[in-house]
C-alpha cells in the first residue's frame, strides 16, 4: 500500500466540510490511517512550506493556514495514491475545477481552496514525516 498526506485547510474546517472531504476519499477506497485536528504553528508551517518562505505571498499563506485549526491526515491506497487524491481535489483555482472534484464542488476562491495534497511520493514521505513523525 502507498501513502499520501492531505490537509483539510482552515476554510474547510470553518465551513464544516471535513467530514464530506474524508468521505469522498473513503468512498474512493482510500483508507484513513492517521488524522488530527491541529492548530498549525509558525514552525510547522515554515518547515512544510520551506520552498515558499521568501516568496511575497508567504505571510498571507501563513496567516491563513494558522488562523484556525486544520485537519491533517494520511491516506493509504494503491500505487501513486497522491495522484488519485490530487485528481479528486481538482485544480488549485476552484474556478478551473470541474464539478465532482472537491474544489469544483465546494471551493470559492483560489487563496482559500480547502485542501492540500502531496504532489509526489517523495513529497508525501517528507510531509508525513513533518506532521506524523514515526508513522
Amino acid at each position: 500500500m502507498n501513502r499520501t498526506f492531505v490537509i483539510a485547510k482552515p476554510d474547510a474546517v470553518e465551513r464544516g466540510l471535513v467530514g464530506k472531504i474524508i468521505s469522498r476519499f473513503e468512498e474512493k477506497g482510500l483508507k484513513l490511517v492517521a488524522a488530527e485536528l491541529r492548530q498549525l504553528s509558525d514552525e510547522t508551517l515554515a518547515h512544510h512550506y520551506a520552498e515558499h518562505l521568501e516568496r511575497p505571498f508567504y505571510p498571507d499563506l501563513k496567516a491563513f493556514m494558522s488562523r484556525s485549526p486544520a485537519m491533517v491526515m494520511v491516506l493509504e491506497g494503491p500505487e501513486d495514491t497522491y495522484a488519485m487524491v490530487r485528481s479528486m481535489m481538482g485544480a488549485t483555482n476552484p474556478a478551473d475545477s470541474p464539478p465532482g472534484t472537491i474544489r469544483g464542488d465546494y471551493g470559492t476562491e483560489m487563496t482559500e481552496n480547502l485542501v492540500h495534497g502531496s504532489d509526489s511520493n517523495e513529497s508525501a514521505a517528507r510531509e508525513i514525516g513533518i506532521f506524523f513523525p514515526g508513522l
